[in-house]
């Protein structure tokens, strides 16, 4: 047997084609209420007004955790790039939740309807 390594055969990179229809509604959401499971992480969306403790999910987005994560990465990824081109996105300073600073008021705990 050779001691030799073999050389590592390149990655090879998948395309996927993304089909956005026509019709497709797009939703705003400035509140989200994150809840998981062992096998899923579950991303509720809502939009909520200032001084009204109100909010109707109008989205739910459930993905694994390993989609989340990667999720996560390249979020974090665009955020850097944002910023590069349009300046910091500056957070509250710590404190109360930010829902509390954002919208005045502590969101509800979730329920356990999962």
């Amino acid at each position: 047997m050779s001691d030799e390594k073999k050389p590592k055969q390149p990655a090879r990179r998948i395309q996927v084609k993304i089909e956005v229809p026509a019709d497709l509604d797009a939703t705003y959401a400035n509140f989200v209420v994150i809840t998981h499971s062992p096998s899923e992480i579950i991303l509720d969306f809502a939009q909520i007004l200032p001084q009204k403790p109100q909010a109707r999910i109008q989205t739910r987005v459930v993905m694994t955790p390993l989609n989340a994560k990667l999720l996560l990465r390249a979020l974090g990824e665009n955020i850097t790039k944002h910023e590069a081109q349009y300046g910091e996105i500056k957070l509250p300073r710590q404190g109360p939740s930010l829902a509390q600073q954002f919208f005045g008021f502590k969101p509800p705990a979730p329920t356990g309807e999962e």
